[in-house]
């Protein structure tokens, strides 16, 4: 474990325990609430039948919606896996951290690199105020012994390094699509229908690999029977949970209870067993007398797969999907649940991953890393309605800035599909009225030359900041 930065963050929270904006907490919890964050793999704006998905049903996630705060306007900060993961953990764009790149888009089995040592996590510096931490899922910001959670401020871990579609077994892929010529990436029988045996990622428990190529059938299950297990075991004390659900990333699996129970097919299963899991969280939470004393927010890493067509999931109204800084790459479905403390309704403010260190760090009366954080503390939003302080979004493809969202508008400096060469630049940007046009269809550049001064003016004063640094994802 990071014990130096451990200690020094330690002695900074006993010095120095402040609640950041001085937001104060009700009268009527503890100084420090519970947290958990579920993190849902390649989930579109789209899926909840909260958010208009005619046909997948989610009665728990929709339940969390109205008893709580439904966000519109949330954002992560990339378009996939590894880069969001990092952003979420540190409070900080990826290009900070070296956990971007123009070279690779994630990491791989292969990768020798992972998220660095000088980084904080939330999970170090919750555990700093005293918090037990647990993470259960995939995690996806190295594979290395240095890189797991168990060596960046989680107790314990439970779950995948990576996404469950690496370490493809090759042999038994091609087997498996014998004389299928078409494209096996998007078009084969193994996508269509998965086998475990496919794959031979492995399942870990803190730094020991337990099995190669698990069932994946049962790992939405059994990350919530972990799940649940942390919670009742370490409701004494204060405690952070981060699940990072592995589906419903392809190849996608279910278990038995939930095969074919949904008339959106597949995908829709997948989707109904994460709401039902949720489901099981909140439901702990309230039988343990939890839940007035736990926040709880539900977010996914990046938009949906479109290439996979309906194995992948859909973004509604918004443009692209997951690979693309159009918004369907990296504006997400996102519900903040607090009984009791936060005031339900549907929150049109702009937030991000990026702001939830800083925000947990209000919440608990944790010390702030010492680092430059692109996060700000939604606690005055989520407790007394306040206006959101996020006014910007930037969205990097690898470690280039695309887009710029300042307000209502979005600028584009360059765009292209998530996984096609079809990259165009705009000189002058393409802009958008995101309140008016949340679809990106209707270019108001003309129309508005202040706004694209404004976004050009944050864009250079952004750029001014960032340091270059080691990139850990092509290291091999």
């Amino acid at each position: 474990m990071k014990l130096s930065k451990l200690f020094s963050i330690s002695l900074m929270a006993l010095t120095c325990v402040i609640l950041i904006g001085c937001t104060s907490m009700p009268s009527s919890k503890t100084s420090q609430p519970n947290i958990v964050v579920i993190f849902v793999d390649d989930m579109g704006y789209g899926d909840m039948s909260c958010n208009g998905h005619p046909t997948i049903k989610t009665p728990n996630l929709d339940r969390m919606a109205a008893e709580g705060q439904k966000w519109t306007s949330f954002y992560v900060a990339a378009s996939v896996c590894t880069p969001s993961r990092a952003g979420l953990m540190t409070g900080r764009y990826p290009v900070r951290s070296g956990m971007c790149s123009d070279k690779k888009r994630v990491l791989f089995p292969d990768s020798l690199g992972g998220l660095p040592a000088a980084e904080t996590t939330m999970a170090e510096m919750l555990k700093a105020r005293g918090y037990a931490t647990a993470m259960v899922g995939k995690w996806h910001l190295g594979h290395l012994p240095q890189f797991l959670p168990v060596n960046n401020g989680f107790d314990s871990w439970y779950g995948i390094p990576y996404s469950n579609d690496m370490d493809g077994d090759n042999v038994k892929i091609k087997a498996a699509n014998k004389g299928i010529s078409k494209n096996l990436w998007i078009e084969g029988k193994h996508w269509k229908e998965p086998r475990s045996e496919y794959w031979n990622v492995p399942l870990m428990e803190g730094e020991t690999i337990l099995q190669r190529s698990p069932n994946q059938e049962l790992l939405t299950k059994t990350y919530t029977e972990k799940s649940i297990d942390f919670i009742r075991t370490r409701k004494s004390k204060p405690f952070f949970l981060y699940l990072a659900h592995s589906m419903p990333h392809v190849p996608l699996f279910r278990s038995d209870a939930f095969k074919d129970v949904s008339t959106a097919g597949l995908y829709g299963d997948v989707i109904e067993e994460v709401d039902w899991s949720v489901g099981q969280i909140m439901r702990t939470l309230r039988d343990e007398g939890l839940a007035e004393n736990t926040l709880v927010v539900f977010t996914s890493d990046n938009g949906p797969w479109l290439r996979f067509k309906t194995l992948g999931g859909i973004a509604g109204p918004l443009r692209g999907g997951k690979g693309s800084t159009w918004d369907g790459g990296m504006r997400e479905p996102c519900i903040f649940w607090w009984p009791g403390t936060i005031q339900p309704g549907i929150v049109h403010g702009l937030g991000s991953t990026l702001d939830l260190l800083p925000t947990t760090a209000a919440i608990s009366g944790a010390t702030l890393p010492q680092a430059q954080l692109d996060g700000y503390n939604l606690l005055p939003s989520l407790l007394n309605g306040k206006p959101s302080p996020r006014r910007e979004m930037i969205y990097y493809r690898g470690q280039e800035i695309y887009a710029i969202r300042l307000g209502s508008f979005k600028a584009h400096f360059k765009t292209r599909s998530g996984y096609e060469n079809d990259l165009e630049t705009h000189n002058p940007p393409l802009l958008f009225n995101l309140d008016h046009d949340p679809g990106e269809n209707y270019n108001v550049a003309d129309k508005h030359p202040d706004v694209l001064k404004q976004i050009e003016q944050l864009r250079k004063k952004h750029e001014a900041g960032v340091k270059p640094v080691e990139d850990q994802l092509a290291k091999r």
